[in-house]
């Protein structure tokens, strides 16, 4: 495979061509030190190395404290011993450690530092609506001699080369953007110039043998103003003398989850902006592609016309993917559903970085490695065969434990595989896809089509088996429901594929999240008049985590989805439903021949009741796929003790 083919840059050898790409960790330790490169982001990256990651490019640091953009950004001149660190764990593998390097300028944030943002023009940032100040000679003069000395400290940290942040929520891109500068003097007139003065001055402190690279904006979704693929060939001549490779990356300001969507947008999706440079750019300067790209026959394909290839997501799913292909008995890679619900980091709470299959990812300093043979070995019974249990019985046999599972169903997933079937969420029975194929490749017996009973865990308690209860959920009684004469499905019943009557369909949304939406969708998509009753002042609230919330409002309104916002189902009967306005107390009735339930679910742990077993996923408390996946794995560990 041309991915695991070694590859020069700056007259120094990657051992593949894979990069695990910058993005936001929240690995920083809170207080004073949260812009200093942690222990933490030195375990994470590491790991990769591990793995057969040929290039590791850290989180972007900001070149100059006038730069803040979330609460444990990176800070350049903190983090001279955490690529230190970094340079020589990940050289420890054979692989190479890159610096990224940026200014958010009017896409940051005022509330860290409480000063002005940087731009160059008045153009209120699109999220925030902040007006930022316009740049002076001396603060451009101040931003270029940032690059200049952030650049030095990681090349004496002993980095392989510097990667600049041209890309989304840059103020470098925002420079090179009709729709950001409108400026009359030579950085408006000759966008490219503030860039090309970053790049020389990098160039200049790097000095022979450490790379320089861009990470470019080649289309903003703007052609009124912004870059577009055609005008990213031209920038790409203009830049491409002064680095070493060039990573083509897709969205600008109005667009905040464009550069890394969830799976509502389609894998590769800015592989033609690669391919386009790649045409246009001398053989001298490398051409990565980005965008969604998490399948290695999609990488390898690509490999066919650029020269390396970014699969961030993919690695944090699996840390071993590069390994995993040199070395198929190890398995196949395990999936990234492109979900974002636990690597997309940058909200309010301040997330760790994670991943919804891979839990352990972000935490490598904390969570214990899975991997390693178990002693003594156990035999272990699993009830259920959802995520919880299925990772609780792949852990355990890759330890060596005798694993038997119990599912009632004729198929293995659980709530997931109601889940994937909703509007383009179809790559999240991937992930189970991957537990039950790592099951059976690892030994595990499973039984489905059987309900598990009192009996079979008094049977196991005799024989010394241990027990993982991972019996999923029940739907919960709405409020609404004693008095309901309509047919009410819930929402796992219509996505398993229900039959419905004809006529108008009502969701009673109270939790805000993918689900409902789902189905919404799903109903439009087959004709059927849809009406989404939600709580919030806006449907879907939850999906801004995910960075969807905006596309899901789009989506809604095209397909025709009535919304009442800011509302609760009162009541549904034979006449229909009535909601009320949660504000005004106003009532609106809608004629209506199903109610589907889109509510919150109890878990469904009958099994555990009185029983020392261990329980995990929705059989403790019902939330998602990624609290499932982390229980069931602990279960498997707690075996041994």
């Amino acid at each position: 495979m041309r991915l695991l083919e070694p590859v020069t840059l700056a007259g120094r050898t990657a051992p593949s061509r894979v990069i695990f790409g910058p993005h936001e960790t929240n690995l920083g330790v809170p207080g004073p030190d949260g812009r200093a490169l942690s222990a933490a982001h030195v375990a994470y990256y590491a790991r990769r190395a591990v793995g057969g990651c040929g290039i590791v490019v850290t989180e972007t640091a900001s070149v100059h404290d006038s730069d803040w953009p979330y609460e444990r950004a990176p800070l350049a001149a903190l983090c001279g011993r955490g690529w230190a660190d970094t340079a020589a764990a990940v050289h420890e593998q054979g692989a190479l450690a890159i610096a990224s390097l940026g200014h958010g300028g009017l896409q940051g944030s005022s509330a860290y530092h409480q000063r002005a943002l940087w731009a160059p023009s008045r153009f209120p940032d699109p999220a925030t609506r902040e007006v930022p100040m316009v740049m002076e000679q001396l603060d451009i003069d101040t931003l270029v001699a940032g690059f200049a000395a952030s650049a030095a400290l990681a090349v004496q940290a002993g980095m392989d080369g510097i990667e600049l942040e041209a890309g989304q929520a840059s103020l470098l891109r925002q420079f090179l953007s009709g729709l950001t500068n409108t400026r009359a003097d030579g950085y408006g007139t000759d966008r490219a110039r503030l860039v090309r003065e970053v790049v020389a001055a990098v160039r200049a402190v790097a000095g022979p043998g450490i790379a320089v690279g861009l990470r470019l904006s080649c289309d903003e979704l703007a052609p009124w103003a912004g870059i577009t693929p055609e005008s990213s060939e031209a920038l790409g001549k203009v830049l491409a003398g002064g680095v070493d490779y060039i990573v083509a990356v897709r969205a600008g300001p109005f667009d905040a989850g464009g550069s890394r969507p969830d799976s509502q947008v389609d894998e590769g999706f800015a592989l033609p902006l690669a391919y386009r440079l790649r045409d246009v750019l001398p053989a001298s300067t490398l051409v990565a592609a980005q965008g969604s790209i998490v399948d290695p026959t999609m990488a390898e394909a690509a490999l066919g016309r650029v020269d390396l290839v970014e699969m961030t997501r993919a690695q944090i799913a699996d840390p071993d993917l590069v390994a995993k292909l040199a070395d198929p008995s190890r398995g196949r890679p395990r999936p990234c559903t492109r979900c974002n619900q636990t690597c997309r980091v940058r909200d309010a709470r301040n997330p760790i970085v994670s991943c919804i299959g891979e839990p352990r990812s972000g935490h490598e300093l904390t969570d214990p490695d899975p991997a390693g043979q178990a002693a003594p070995v156990r035999e272990l019974l699993v009830v259920g065969a959802g995520p919880a249990g299925l990772e609780a019985a792949r852990v355990a046999a890759a330890r060596g434990h005798r694993v038997r599972v119990i599912e009632q169903s004729d198929t293995a997933g659980g709530a997931v595989t109601a889940a994937a079937r909703g509007a383009r969420r179809d790559p999240l029975a991937l992930l189970t896809g991957w537990l039950v194929e790592e099951c059976d490749r690892l030994g595990v017996t499973r039984e489905h089509g059987r309900l598990a009973t009192a009996a079979d865990l008094d049977a196991a308690f005799d024989a010394g088996t241990q027990v993982v209860v991972a019996t999923g959920s029940v739907a919960a009684v709405p409020p609404w429901r004693p008095t309901c004469t309509l047919p009410v499905l819930t929402a796992r019943q219509l996505l398993e594929g229900a039959e419905l009557p004809a006529g108008i369909v009502v969701i009673d949304d109270p939790i805000g999240g993918p689900v409902g939406i789902s189905v919404a969708e799903n109903l439009a998509a087959a004709g059927i008049e849809a009406h989404l009753v939600s709580q919030d002042v806006t449907v879907g609230t939850q999906l801004a985590r995910t960075g969807d919330l905006a596309a899901a409002s789009g989506r809604l309104a095209r397909a025709g989805v009535t919304l009442h916002k800011r509302s609760r189902l009162l009541d549904a009967s034979s006449g229909g439903v009535v909601i009320e306005d949660r504000y005004t107390g106003a009532t609106t009735n809608v004629p209506a021949a199903l109610v589907v339930d889109a509510g919150p679910a109890l878990p469904h742990a009958s099994l555990a009741d009185g029983r020392e077993v261990a329980v995990a996923g929705d059989a403790v408390a019902p939330r998602t796929i990624a609290e499932a996946v982390l229980e069931g794995r602990r279960a498997a560990l707690a075996v041994e003790r």
